[in-house]
């Protein structure tokens, strides 16, 4: 069964109220700071960290007044506070707690993410053991090449998000980092120490050496591995598209009863999912843009990058989050034919067997010229014969390209005719299948 997706673990990320209480938790942890070293007395801790609240409708109000968003913020924690609000975001300038409330939005959205990329690789290991021995055609250029299982195929696919993930538990280390260095972020009014405690409390790092931002070269690293995974996954679901082709038809998307492909055609089974996907793939790559022109802000800061922000990193995560969860339910439910792998393996008549049958010249002590010109001229016979309409195999259920061998005379004075139809052995090319999964995943 189709799994059904809830976006609420991740939008609730991104919703005003969360970025406001982001910077509560910041304000709150610079507050326990300041009492750590001594500044703000007990009592006065206690206060803000059990009482200070806001009022998204209040904050807006606000703000509508001082075209300022964390003034209009500051203000609204403050009127839930008494005399102690006057140590409520002191020494501290606005991206203090802005970059740093970011951060932890981005951390705990990252880790959905993590959790989303080893539930599609938990499915993707599932089939690819699955059908580890189902053999199908390898193509290039779209081209059939030589046999292959789709288990290697899904393997393909798992090592390749196995890298990712790699990528996304580095790329955490690289934004897990908030500041509370003051204005120009030279620690005037704060010393390194109140950013320490704070971060420590916050579950991040501090910046080495921050202006007045967060580097948003962190920013960059986000948006490239989130648009790297994907085009990973939109890899995947062209190449499922690509199989559910009328013409192909080796896998299908699953198709539920009572569902509909076409308003006018009612036999169409359409690949809507994947198809979906490539499209939100392209959506996810556009984040890289403004993440990487966000790098260069004048000075030690400007605002040009906030607006792109807004929009690009909640796009970003929150597309993400689906398009990962949309393809595990593709992958855990596909429908897979081996039955239509094996009729278009054996499509083009044995063709597929020619480079064993060339490798096994040289050995025979026929340079590799001579060995690709008689492989090819059969080769060739076989493509003009299928172009004319004839079957794939003779009357004797024969191949026919293993018969055009069989008659060559220039090859026979090298290969005997067991020896020409051991090249047409399937298990020659699974050989290895065992050995390769143990690279893949038990690594």
């Amino acid at each position: 069964m189709v799994e059904r997706y809830s976006r609420e673990e991740m939008t609730k990320h991104w919703t005003q109220h969360a970025r406001y209480s982001a910077w509560l938790e910041v304000e709150k942890a610079a507050v326990k700071a300041w009492n750590k070293l001594g500044l703000i007395p007990d009592a006065d801790c206690e206060k803000i960290v059990k009482n200070a609240t806001f009022s998204v409708e209040r904050i807006e109000e606000i703000e509508a007044i001082t075209r300022h968003d964390l003034i209009a913020f500051t203000t609204s924690v403050s009127e839930s506070l008494g005399d102690e609000s006057r140590w409520f975001h002191y020494g501290m300038t606005s991206s203090d707690a802005v970059d740093t409330g970011v951060a932890l939005q981005m951390k705990y959205s990252l880790e959905i993410i993590i959790e989303d990329v080893k539930m599609l690789m938990t499915s993707i290991e599932k089939r690819a053991q699955e059908h580890k021995m189902t053999l199908m055609v390898g193509r290039s250029h779209g081209i059939h090449g030589e046999p292959i299982t789709f288990g290697l195929t899904l393997a393909v696919w798992y090592d390749e998000m196995a890298r990712h993930l790699k990528n996304l538990d580095q790329t955490m280390e690289v934004i897990c980092v908030g500041q509370i260095s003051g204005a120009m972020g030279n620690f005037a009014h704060a010393p390194l120490e109140l950013e320490d405690y704070a971060m420590e409390e916050l579950g991040l790092k501090s910046e080495p050496c921050s202006n007045q931002v967060v580097h948003r070269d962190r920013y960059a690293r986000l948006a490239t591995t989130l648009a790297l995974i994907a085009s990973s996954v939109e890899k995947f679901a062209v190449q499922v598209r690509h199989l559910q082709r009328t013409e192909v038809y080796e896998c299908e998307e699953f198709f539920a009863k009572g569902q509909k492909g076409s308003s006018a055609m009612p036999h169409k089974r359409n690949p809507i999912l994947t198809e979906n996907i490539t499209g939100l793939a392209r959506i996810i790559r556009t984040c890289v843009t403004p993440a990487m022109e966000n790098v260069a802000l004048w000075h030690e800061r400007d605002i040009s990058h906030s607006s792109t922000e807004r929009f690009w990193l909640p796009d970003a995560f929150i597309t993400s989050d689906f398009m990962l969860h949309r393809m595990n339910n593709v992958i855990a439910n596909l429908t897979v034919m081996p039955a239509n792998m094996m009729k278009n393996l054996n499509l083009t008549g044995g063709l597929v067997f020619s480079q064993r049958v060339l490798l096994e010249l040289p050995i025979k002590g026929v340079s590799r010229e001579d060995a690709y010109r008689i492989v090819q001229r059969n080769a060739m016979k076989v493509w003009e014969e299928i172009q004319a309409g004839k079957p794939s195999t003779d009357e004797n259920g024969e191949s026919l390209y293993l018969g055009h061998l069989l008659a060559d005379d220039e090859l026979r004075e090298s290969l005997s005719e067991e020896a020409i139809r051991e090249c047409f052995n399937y298990d020659y090319y699974t050989k290895n299948v065992d050995k390769i999964f143990d690279r893949v995943f038990k690594k």
